[in-house]
């Protein structure tokens, strides 16, 4: 459930903050009093497109926080996502926004956008203003019926994206196989000459590291060898003056005594270890300097080595390891281009099994979805006489599609008819806009009880009803805020007298500021609310009467349906 917003500079929000509570939370105002921020503030806190303008005048950033009741499919989640856990189990959700910066968190902890949508699917359903315009493609109404399936049918799903990924893979290979024997001869000309000239080489992996350090020595031989030596004379023994003659003496010297003091033997002691050091790396370097003789052979064969690594490098890959693999890759081009025919055979068989397998999961999928079907199309039906389709004809047409996509064969359509006698047609064919927002209110009633969605938001479900129609979708959002919290926008009073909670969106104006707030209304100021949606200029006696029945006759309906 969510429990609060706070929106800080967004649009004409300087800074408010909102507790909403179980049950049908309503929220009515003025046309342009900022309604849609409410819907606005929320899809930005769970990840939705900021515009520039968003941002309030004068502001340098803008912040939208969210706070919601957990549950044990938010707790795995969180889990799931490696994010702390709250000590109450709340889940706070929250985006500070400037422009080219946004900062995600979850419970204080910084998130990814990714991470706050695949959290805030198991928390809330948002329902916007012309959501239900989206019910004039097919491919909507797929996504509705598998949704109503829920888990029964993702495993199926997934078989077939598994199957149909793998046909799509064998069909670009046959594709990309397919060549005439003058293409198929150049092929194989050319990988075995390229396969001759790296086997050719004897390739050994870290050779070419090896020759370059080996090479750099040569070509700084003279330098190297001058300072060596340099550094050899003034270590050695043999130098006059040299680090390791003046040591041999001093260690002499302070043998002389080191017997009349336990002190000076043990400095006698350091002494003679960093005797025995410089003698090591005397050996160490004259070593070196041994290893770094050659003569110009040799310097010419390293560098041809180095030149044919350096050539084979560019050519097939940027290491040696790259080469040999380039090399084990023409080598299995070889070996397949000399039975072609029993290797595009082999292709064609494994595509043979792997459409098969596909046709048979495709089966499995459209079973389950023919069975759900059923069960849908009657819960539906149910729906839209509660939403005042009193001669309403629903069905759910489930045909096979001229092509197989990852998704199946099916292809899927609601058919509706609204008058007796009239065949069933495509809603595109038959369904007004203020009908589209019914079966849309429909279809969310139904998927509701379906899945463990604590909140659904609606903007503007009323759109194009009036009269009893509007007391019908007041009744079903009543009727889903027994089992959910609901938040809605609404500009009808009879949606509104049905609130557990009423709110209202104010803008006030000053010479140079305008702010939008919202509030949540005590139940004289609601009265007032209905009165004004009932279209009163002015709070008469008989306004408020009116205002009066209409919550009498919502709290009936409550009470009744308890």
């Amino acid at each position: 459930m969510l429990t609060s917003l706070h929106v800080k500079n967004l649009a004409l929000m300087e800074e408010t903050e909102v507790e909403f509570g179980e049950g049908l939370n309503i929220l009515t105002g003025e046309t342009g009093a900022g309604k849609s921020l409410l819907i606005g503030s929320v899809n930005l806190a769970l990840g939705g497109k900021f515009e520039r303008e968003m941002l309030r005048k004068g502001a340098e950033s803008a912040l939208v926080e969210l706070v919601f009741t957990g549950n044990e499919r938010v707790r795995g989640k969180l889990e799931e996502l490696e994010l702390e856990q709250s000590e109450d189990g709340t889940v706070a959700i929250s985006r500070k926004i400037s422009v080219g910066k946004n900062v995600y968190r979850i419970n204080g902890e910084t998130v990814t956008a990714k991470q706050v949508k695949e959290l805030a699917e198991l928390l809330i359903d948002i329902h916007g203003q012309h959501e239900h315009q989206s019910l004039l493609h097919k491919k909507k109404h797929m996504e509705i019926l598998d949704a109503y399936c829920g888990g029964k049918l993702a495993k199926e799903a997934e078989a077939v994206a598994v199957a149909y990924r793998e046909c799509r893979e064998l069909e670009r290979s046959l594709e990309e196989e397919a060549m005439d024997e003058e293409a198929k001869a150049r092929e194989q000309a050319l990988a075995r000459f390229e396969l001759q000239e790296i086997e050719q080489a004897h390739l050994v992996p870290g050779e070419d590291e090896e020759l370059e350090q080996r090479y750099r020595i040569m070509v700084n031989g003279k330098r190297i060898t001058e300072n060596l030596s340099e550094s050899y004379q003034y270590t050695g023994s043999d130098f006059e003056g040299g680090a390791g003659g003046a040591l041999s003496r001093a260690l002499r010297a302070l043998r002389n005594v080191s017997g009349l003091d336990g002190r000076l033997g043990e400095l006698e002691g350091e002494l003679a270890e960093i005797d025995n050091l410089l003698a090591d790396y005397n050996r160490d370097l004259a070593q070196y300097m041994e290893d770094c003789e050659f003569d110009d052979e040799e310097y010419a064969a390293v560098e041809e080595r180095l030149n044919l690594l350096n050539r084979l490098k560019e050519k097939y890959g940027k290491t040696l390891e790259a080469v040999i693999a380039y090399g084990e890759g023409r080598q299995k081009l070889l070996d397949k281009l000399e039975d072609y025919d029993a290797y595009i055979e082999g292709l064609n068989r494994r595509l043979a099994a792997a459409r098969a397998n596909l046709e048979e999961s495709c089966g499995r999928l459209s079973k389950i979805r023919r069975k759900h079907a059923a069960v849908l199309t009657k819960q539906l039906k149910e729906a839209l006489v509660n939403l005042n389709f009193a001669t309403v004809e629903f069905e759910i047409a489930i045909d096979r599609a001229k092509t197989v996509t990852a998704k199946g064969y099916d292809d899927v359509e609601f058919l509706i008819s609204t008058n007796p006698g009239e065949g069933v047609r495509a809603l595109s064919q038959v369904a007004s806009g203020g009908e589209l927002s019914r079966i849309m209110l429909a279809i969310k009633t139904v998927l509701a009880g379906r899945d463990d969605i604590d909140t659904l938001i609606f903007d503007e479900i009323d759109t194009g009803i009036s009269g009893r129609t509007a007391w019908r979708v007041s009744e079903q959002l009543d009727t889903v805020a027994h089992a959910h919290q609901v938040l809605c926008i609404t500009h009808l009073p009879q949606i509104a007298a049905m609130a557990d909670r009423h709110f209202v969106i104010e803008k006030s104006s000053t010479q140079d500021n305008t702010i939008t707030d919202i509030r949540l209304l005590e139940e004289e100021e609601s009265l007032g609310e209905l009165a004004r949606l009932l279209g009163s200029d002015t709070l008469t006696p008989a306004a408020l009467s009116n205002a009066r029945d209409m919550r009498l006759q919502a709290a009936a309906h409550k009470s009744h349906s308890k």
